[in-house]
């Protein structure tokens, strides 16, 4: 989920376009590792109940931009459906997703680069690519943000790499060393970790889709409002169709149960090939890649607390704005939880990733069922309307409750669970100070 360039009068297919740049990132190049972990093969089923649950929740956003064509997107429709509460409790909930999938995204940068610096500790390489990152927003983001959609072409663009090297791979231009479990056992093995394996995966197969919710807030560009529903099925279509065959290509490379979240999966099925440069350069991209998603992530939530910080949600300080233009306090506190971040890699370095982007994906799909609950309150619906709402309402239910089925999962669902306590207990507080007062 990532800030993208602002583009007013865009057309659908240009909203397409930047929909796939802002949603693929390290999220799908390595937390599609964990998925695979879990479920084993069976995860292209993962990939593909993610890809109808995000269709369904986008083109409910993008009918509610059509019909309220206003800034402000989900944060917009939870106020008008549910009150000011539900719009503070969207905002802080969107912040709070935003800010974990920053540091989820510190992480898996930390983690490409021990593929050339292995002796170096996660915490260190972090605290690196976060003070880069500040720096760049401290400075000002225009120039990074010019060359942004070339960054989302290199994520493409090694999709399409790793693709067509599994392609020469599978007609054997391309030696392989190592049978796919599928080859050495049949498909009798795509279900080996079984339906609980299946259903603790749906999480991190969710999360490689996170990113669009920013579509919705940039559907409001778009030269015709009616045009969103379409350029998200244009978008969703195409990433279903790569990730699955990006993904369905490393479980025949190698075998699923080679797969570690210490490396992306992708790399992992090239080592084994005689490719001496290609591992290397496709990791290089990864990490170019990742890092543009880490800085537009370090945007996107400094922005969002201005904004809350305008709207009267968070304290007016951090709309405030120094001599270089920039909101100095909004910018302290995204500081601040990029330094949770890295304390936590000091402190857990060996599950540091699985924990926050659990905890990240989990605050993401709340932000998602607090958008199908707006559009059942805002909109008129049809049962087909019904049955789709309902739909996705139940693979968002069964994502989030697959973490309960796994010890390391566990710890985010708590995280994610306890962020909302505050949040909500904080609503109540405000409403309860407003009533007082009147």
């Amino acid at each position: 989920m990532k800030k993208c360039v602002d583009a007013p009068a865009l057309s659908w297919w240009q909203l397409s376009l930047i929909g796939v740049g802002c949603i693929i990132g390290t999220g799908f190049f390595l937390g599609s590792s964990i998925a695979i972990q879990k479920s084993g093969p069976s995860v292209l089923i993962a990939f593909f109940l993610a890809a109808v649950g995000t269709y369904i929740v986008f083109n409910a956003m993008a009918r509610m931009t059509v019909e309220y064509p206003e800034r402000g997107s989900f944060r917009t429709f939870a106020k008008k459906a549910y009150g000011k509460s539900a719009g503070f409790g969207a905002g802080w909930i969107f912040w709070t997703s935003e800010m974990l999938i920053m540091g989820s995204q510190l992480t898996a940068l930390a983690i490409f680069t021990q593929v050339w610096f292995p002796s170096l500790p996660l915490w260190l390489l972090a605290t690196v690519y976060a003070v880069i990152g500040l720096t760049i927003i401290l400075l000002g983001v225009d120039d990074f943000e010019r060359v942004e959609n070339i960054f989302g072409l290199i994520k493409v663009a090694a999709i399409i790499m790793f693709i067509i090297i599994g392609s020469l791979a599978l007609f054997g231009v391309l030696e392989v060393k190592k049978e796919s479990v599928m080859e050495q056992q049949g498909l009798g093995t795509y279900f080996e970790k079984g339906t609980i394996g299946l259903w603790t995966a749906l999480i991190y197969a969710f999360y490689t889709f996170g990113g669009i919710e920013v579509m919705g807030l940039m559907a409001t560009e778009l030269k015709d409002k009616g045009d969103a529903p379409k350029s998200g099925k244009l978008m969703l279509i195409a990433l279903a169709v790569m990730y699955k065959v990006s993904i369905g290509f490393v479980l025949l490379l190698v075998s699923w149960k080679e797969i570690s979240i210490d490396e992306s999966p992708f790399l992992t099925a090239l080592n084994d090939y005689n490719l001496p440069y290609i591992p290397h350069v496709f990791n290089g991209m990864l990490i170019v890649a990742g890092f543009s998603t880490m800085v537009a992530a370090l945007y996107g939530v400094t922005t969002m607390i201005v904004t809350l910080s305008k709207d009267g949600d968070a304290p007016k300080a951090f709309s405030k704005k120094g001599r270089l233009d920039v909101p100095v306090p909004a910018l302290v506190l995204t500081a601040g939880g990029l330094i949770a971040s890295i304390v936590i890699s000091l402190i857990f370095p060996e599950k540091m990733y699985e924990y926050i982007t659990t905890a990240a994906g989990l605050m993401l799909l709340y932000t998602w069922l607090l958008i199908l609950l707006s559009f059942v309150k805002l909109m008129k619906k049809n049962m087909w309307d019904w049955m789709k709402i309902s739909l996705g309402g139940v693979l968002i239910l069964l994502a989030v409750s697959g973490t309960l089925f796994d010890e390391t999962s566990r710890p985010g669902l708590y995280v994610s669970l306890l962020f909302l306590i505050i949040i909500g207990s904080t609503a109540w507080l405000r409403n309860l100070k407003k009533s007082d007062v009147v």
